[in-house]
């Protein structure tokens, strides 16, 4: 089950962040490019400012939870699996919309590492993580 968890939050990063773009020309970016901001206005403002308050809680977890060496840590094993993937034949990183994909997917794997990093890290090691302003300083 706790698994679960862990999936439920990548899963929502990726999904978050193929919302805001993706090559396939569905998404916030192309409702707003095709369209233009005159139609439709006040639901595109709602849905923009929906899908920054979600990237930036996603950030600002992702930075609190694994910090920029965490990112860089995440992020050069993405490239690594890119680059096997690659090398096996079994991804033609020559593609820009292949690579397009690839960039966004791992942009969202790293958020959702981030957003689940307690989940791994009690998983891990058994410790459980306390946010700061959890902590009662009244005693």
């Amino acid at each position: 089950m706790r698994w679960t968890g862990f999936a439920l939050r990548i899963i929502f990063a990726i999904v978050l962040v193929l919302l805001i773009f993706n090559p396939s020309g569905n998404s916030y970016y192309h409702w707003v490019y095709n369209t233009g901001w005159e139609n439709d206005l006040p639901m595109k403002v709602l849905a923009g400012l929906v899908l920054l308050i979600g990237i930036l809680v996603c950030g600002r977890a992702t930075y609190r939870s694994i910090k920029i060496i965490g990112v860089v840590l995440v992020a050069a094993l993405i490239a690594a699996i890119v680059w096997v993937a690659s090398d096996a034949g079994m991804l033609d990183v020559n593609d820009s919309s292949v690579m397009q994909w690839v960039i966004l997917l791992a942009i969202g794997f790293i958020l959702g590492v981030g957003l689940s990093w307690s989940i791994v890290r009690r998983l891990i090691t058994g410790q459980l993580d306390v946010d700061d302003a959890d902590v009662d300083h009244h005693h």
